[in-house]
């Protein structure tokens, strides 16, 4: 009986022995079986004309197979219809799935997002079989007329984790690797009249073990699919290199070209290159006659000079097409194939990146594939809406976070000129960084290495393309010396970064992520630098954040190392979904029941742009230090400024200048003027300004624009394409800061524990010894009986917390802040009459800090009140303050908003640069941000005044004595505030409430953005636990 059961169980760990070494998503070592080579993207055509203008559409030789295909998703591979593909099959009860398109989104199976962590327990390469669903397509399709004698095959232009293929019940092969192209040739199994795809595709596989992306985890077809036919002879590939001499002035186009011949015989062939500028002239033609031997691959190099090229740049993206024709032996034409490419060198030369000889910073962010809606399916239309934004808020360079993104987007970046890290499809952070990631061991060597020929060999032609990128936190593994060689051997026109390399070999630059200011400047001050640093992450954008990147930006413009970075990241990557009540909001890690899987919450949100590409007010700060014309003040008295044209290829003279004084705020003279100034120079520009004679209680304000004087197809003319403001060093404006006096003294009375100071028609209503400490004060301020308040005024001296503040544990740290002013004792209430006026003086305690806090409200005979805020404390054992200020509730009606400060949108102390001081005017409701998570948000710096209305002008105008921050909204910050944890909310649980909540502060600590995960804002940017002091005045506004 023993041996019956040893016998069972050997039998049975056989089976499960021979599953998993049969399972190829299980092996690092089969990724691929028949795949074909990548090559480069292109179409043949059989017309000169229609391939010239390269619509796919256009060309006899292409088939689309994007749309709807027969779908069948199961939760596991076991429950898979394993005989799905063989003819004859009934799918007729089947599904349908849009191609391209993602199973999750379209209702198959859990999206789940996760940074670090694999969304599957790790144990490479082994995937759980209880849990890797499986979807099974069916498309059948006529073969178009005209392809029974020629060579057929399938580009998928992204794959799967893992995929199996049958054409008419046949096995073709099989592929690993979401993001990268897959081709097989499938000829031998097409025939003439109907056909029948089967795909058979797994959610994960061993390849996902290097596809650890920080981004949403969905499965499918991220992008299209489609059929083309070649002749039995075809140019497979090749590899445009425009080359320029050592001025950087000529050319020579270098083409190597792969031909191919599937005919059993020897052909005779005429290869022709020909080169057509922008207008379609030809500027070069140049051919060869080619022997082809049978079923043999034939390589050729066609070279010519180039006299002085238009050269190629992400500010003039110059481009020719390459056309390539092959010809029979009577000269009939075979096939024409083409491609846009450019002339441009880049080259890292005395430790420096230079395009075309030229310095060039690179003012770049990183782009996931993302849309809010379709999740990785990115249609032509969003990638139109990223680059006019990026155009149009100063951004020059992406880098593809963290794979090949699809073919079009290189082809509008060429178009339209933007600078590109091109980066391969690996990334491994889950498995930490030891020699325990797969990048140590051989066993997963090829699958790296196949991965970055992926990459080399698809985007090789785009002018674009300037930097490789070997990945993304994959460790420093041996492997990647490996594919650094590789790709230097097998393209020397360009760098190539990792960030992991660090400083040792296998990089060209320096590439850190989330280095700190002093980092990257201690970096530059080394005497032995022969690589530049550009910073591959920086500046995470999570939520209300990009706090600081001014002074990024100071530091590397004072070092010649030092050569820009890209912004973690463009886009929040929400989900646009519908609450139970119908409402929109979009969904982030954990959503869509997803909470069982490892997910980090809203750490997908960290864009620039909200999902649906509308700018966050991040974006406006991006594009002031972004910007590439500076202004700086050299002697303002006398009109004399300082402009930096930080272009590499562009003169200023494309632009048109204006200038603006303002006055406290008000328009006092404007005018244009005109400005030569070559690439990366600098001159003193001297302006027709009126004089200016500064007196107490003004400041002068000269505001600059340089602006677009012609229209693009992504930016109109103008558009503001850089701007600055300076202030004129004699500014007084807080000199005046003394109550005025009044010839009339207010009256006081005292009734029920209540001060009545009445001014005429106003009234001041103070809280005299109400038990409840957090509502004494100020309750109430009225003129002819009509009421500014809501609430009584009250100290605040906490902020919901922002994604930076969670990351910094600052909910816990600091939460002895969160009610420090709700909390306070009141020791005694003063009255003082003196001078006209009348103040009333609160004292108390503020026990959860022990400190002691002072308010005195002082009225005078017109009935201003002044409010002076007095905070002292001995207390050595609190280091910091996060917020000092005060807050008053209005009613909702006063929704009409006026301010003098720093805007229009919201801004905060280290995030400020963008906003520009003026006079402005909108709504209560409109001040509100919805961060996709709720925080902190709407604030104002450098107010100097503002009023808050109803549609008749009644309400309160404030007036500050020194620059205060400012909030209003109608909602309170504990709206915003979930407490010691995130308690995964969306802006769909915030509802406005039927009141003004105006917040008036001293100061408010930074936001950061050095990164989200514990770094704290700049020191200059935080507040110590210190005595402080403000003043403020309130007075009743009527039209």
């Amino acid at each position: 009986m023993y041996r019956s059961i040893l016998s069972f169980v050997l039998c049975v760990l056989s089976s499960f022995l021979v599953e998993v070494i049969a399972n190829d998503w299980e092996d690092p070592a089969v990724f691929q079986i028949n795949r074909l080579p990548a090559r480069a993207t292109f179409m043949n055509y059989p017309e000169r004309d229609a391939a010239i203008q390269d619509n796919y559409y256009r060309s006899p030789y292409y088939f689309n197979l994007s749309g709807k295909w027969k779908f069948k998703w199961v939760p596991k591979p076991a429950d898979r219809p394993v005989d799905f593909y063989k003819t004859g099959y009934d799918h007729s009860l089947w599904g349908e799935i849009s191609v391209p398109g993602n199973w999750e989104i379209q209702g198959h199976g859990t999206p789940i997002y996760s940074n670090i962590v694999y969304p599957f327990p790790k144990n490479p390469p082994f995937i759980p079989h209880l849990d890797n669903p499986v979807g099974s397509y069916i498309k059948e399709f006529q073969l178009p007329d005209g392809w029974e004698n020629r060579k057929t095959f399938i580009h998928f232009e992204a794959g799967m984790a893992a995929m199996y293929l049958w054409v008419n019940g046949e096995k073709v092969g099989y592929s690993e690797g979401m993001k990268n192209p897959v081709e097989f040739d499938i000829t031998p199994f097409v025939r003439k009249g109907k056909n029948k795809i089967a795909i058979e595709g797994y959610r994960w596989s061993d390849g996902s073990y290097l596809e650890d992306q920080d981004f949403w985890r969905l499965s499918g077809f991220d992008r299209g699919i489609y059929l083309y036919s070649t002749d039995k002879v075809r140019i497979t590939d090749f590899f445009a290199q425009p080359q320029l001499d050592a001025n950087y002035k000529s050319g020579e186009l270098k083409v190597e070209i792969k031909l191919d011949n599937f005919e059993n015989k020897d052909r005779n062939t005429f290869l022709e290159m020909e080169l057509l500028d922008h207008s379609g002239k030809t500027v070069v033609s140049k051919g060869l006659w080619v022997n082809l031997k049978a079923n043999q691959a034939n390589q050729q190099v066609i070279t010519q000079k180039i006299n002085s090229p238009a050269l190629w740049s992400a500010e003039h993206p110059n481009l020719y097409t390459l056309l390539l024709s092959l010809s029979d032996d009577q000269k009939n034409t075979i096939e024409y194939v083409s491609h846009r490419i450019g002339f441009r060198s880049v080259e890292i030369k005395d430790g420096v990146l230079l395009v075309n000889g030229k310095y060039v910073y690179l003012k770049g962010v990183n782009l996931h594939e993302h849309h809010p809606i379709n999740g990785h399916v990115v249609d032509r239309e969003t990638m139109i809406s990223d680059l006019k934004l990026m155009k149009q808020f100063n951004v020059n360079a992406v880098r593809t976070s963290h794979y090949p993104q699809s073919t079009l987007w290189y082809k509008l970046c060429d178009e339209y000129g933007i600078y590109l890290v091109d980066e391969a499809n690996i990334e491994s952070h889950g498995m930490g960084y030891g020699k325990e990631n797969m990048a140590f061991d051989p066993a997963w060597d090829a699958a790296h290495l196949e991965r970055t020929y992926s990459l080399v060999e698809r985007d090789k032609n785009h002018p674009s393309v300037i930097i490789w990128s070997l990945g993304n936190e994959s460790s420093n593994g041996d492997v990647f010396q490996k594919t650094y060689k590789w790709i230097k051997e097998r393209d020397k026109t360009r760098p190539v970064q990792y960030e992991q390399a660090k400083e040792t070999e296998a990089t060209d630059i320096v590439c850190p992520m989330y280095a700190t200011i002093d980092n990257i400047a201690e970096y530059a001050r080394k005497s032995d630098i022969y690589r530049p640093l550009i910073l591959c992450e920086y500046s995470h954008a999570m939520g209300n954040s990009s706090g600081n990147i001014k002074e990024y930006w100071e530091t590397i413009r004072e070092h010649r190392a030092l050569q820009g970075g890209f912004i973690w990241d463009w886009v929040d990557q929400g989900i646009l979904t519908r609450d139970e009540n119908g409402n929109k909001y979009y969904a982030y890690g954990g959503d869509f029941g997803a909470k069982h899987y490892p997910h980090q919450e809203n750490f997908c949100m960290n864009g620039v742009v909200w999902p649906d590409r509308t700018p966050n007010p991040q974006l406006f700060e991006v594009k002031k230090v972004y910007q590439d014309i500076l202004f700086q003040k050299k002697d303002l008295e006398k009109g004399m400024i300082t402009i930096v044209n930080e272009f590499t290829f562009t003169n200023l003279d494309a632009y048109q200048f204006r200038w603006e004084l303002l006055k406290n705020g008000m328009k006092t003279g404007e005018g244009v003027f005109s400005v030569t100034l070559a690439p990366l120079s600098k001159k003193d520009v001297l302006l027709n300004l009126p004089k200016v004679d500064v007196k107490e209680g003004e400041e002068y304000l000269l505001n600059l624009y340089a602006i677009t004087g012609k229209s693009t197809d992504l930016v109109p003319a103008g558009h503001i394409a850089a701007y600055e403001q300076l202030a004129f060093d004699k500014n007084d404006y807080f000199a005046t800061g003394a109550l005025d006096k009044s010839s009339v003294k207010p009256s006081v009375t005292r009734k029920n524990n209540e001060i009545v100071v009445k001014a005429g028609d106003v009234v001041a209503i103070f809280d005299a010894a109400n038990h409840r400490s957090k509502e004494t004060g100020l309750k109430s301020y009225q003129k002819e009986g009509k009421e500014v308040l809501k609430q009584p005024v009250k100290p605040n001296f906490w902020r919901a917390p922002i994604d930076n503040d969670f990351g910094a544990d600052i909910q816990r740290k600091l939460n002895v802040w969160r009610a420090a002013g709700d909390n306070r004792l009141l020791k005694s209430v003063e009255v003082k009459e003196e001078n006209n006026s009348v103040a009333v003086i609160y004292q108390y305690r503020l026990t959860d800090v022990s400190a002691d806090y002072i308010q005195s409200y002082l009225m005078d005979g017109d009935g201003a009140i002044t409010v002076h805020v007095q905070y002292k404390t001995a207390n050595n054992d609190i280091t910091e303050i996060p917020r000092f200020g005060n807050v008053i509730t209005l009613p909702v009606e006063l929704d009409n908003y006026q301010y003098y400060g720093r805007g229009p949108q919201e801004n905060y102390i280290d995030r400020c640069a963008g906003a520009m001081l003026g006079i402005y005017q909108s709504k209560v409701k409109d001040q509100y941000v919805a961060y996709l998570r709720p925080q902190e948000n709407g604030n104002k710096t450098d107010v100097r005044w503002l009023t808050l209305t109803d549609d008749v002008g009644f309400g309160l105008k404030i007036e500050a004595f020194q620059p205060v921050g400012v909030t209003a909204l109608h909602n309170a910050s504990e709206d915003f505030d979930p407490g010691m944890t995130k308690k995964h909310q969306h802006f769909n649980d915030i509802y406005p409430r039927k009141e003004v909540v105006l917040s008036i502060d001293l100061f408010q600590r930074g936001i950061g953005g050095t990164n989200s995960w514990g770094q704290l804002p700049l020191e200059k940017y935080r507040y110590q636990n210190k005595d402080y002091d403000f003043s403020y005045k309130l007075t009743i506004v009527q039209q």
